[in-house]
């Protein structure tokens, strides 16, 4: 029994690097190579205001401000 016991430790010990090397996945995502089909996203200016950035600043501009407390609650009209 010792003999089998001998036998078998260094194989459990070699188990792990003999499986290492099978677990290896691409790195890469496929769009790096060029590989991606799908559409081109627009940006925000792009989609919703027909390419116009200022509008969209403006818009953005607008939408900071409603956020403050003292400019809508001081707003008299």
């Amino acid at each position: 029994m010792t003999n089998s016991r001998l036998l078998m430790a260094p194989m459990v010990l070699m188990m792990p690097l003999l499986l290492t090397g099978c677990l290896e996945v691409e790195q890469h995502p496929a769009w790096i190579n060029g590989q991606y089909n799908g559409k081109a996203d627009n940006l925000p200016p792009q989609a919703n205001f027909h390419n116009d950035r200022l509008a969209w600043y403006a818009a953005i501009s607008n939408r900071n401000l409603r956020q403050n407390e003292y400019n809508r609650t001081n707003d008299r009209r």
